[in-house]
């Protein structure tokens, strides 16, 4: 189940706006993703917030796994966009977990599907430190 957040704070993708003014639209689909690292952050947002239905639904569905399930224990803490070119994004994102700080780093490819980007696969499968 998603986590309730207020559109007020600040958005948990790090992008210094407020949820309702970054990646909120997105979510509740007044606003689609206008670029592959817009989305990308939309994710990394939305697996903070354990909206798993919004990760898949931007899942492209010839890659997209059945079910998600999102740890409760897991705290999102940071996203960093290294570079976003064309179709593809590099980020880290840092989550805290059984009680230690990961890093993931990945390269992550996006294509449009009818007329909306949707996240592929990862090019670089991820690292964690």
């Amino acid at each position: 189940m998603a986590l309730a957040y207020p559109p007020f704070k600040s958005c948990p993708c790090g992008s210094g706006r407020s949820y309702a003014h970054c990646c909120g639209p997105a979510h509740d689909g007044s606003r689609p993703a206008a670029s592959p690292e817009i989305l990308m952050r939309a994710r990394y947002s939305a697996y903070a917030l354990r909206n798993a239905a919004f990760v898949l639904d931007t899942w492209h569905p010839d890659t997209r796994p059945a079910r998600l399930h999102l740890e409760d224990g897991t705290k999102y803490t940071g996203l960093t966009v290294h570079s976003a070119e064309n179709e593809e994004v590099v980020f880290t994102a840092t989550l805290r977990q059984s009680g230690e700080t990961l890093r993931i780093h990945e390269r992550s490819a996006f294509t449009r599907l009818a007329g909306r980007w949707v996240y592929v696969d990862e090019i670089i499968p991820p690292t964690v430190d």
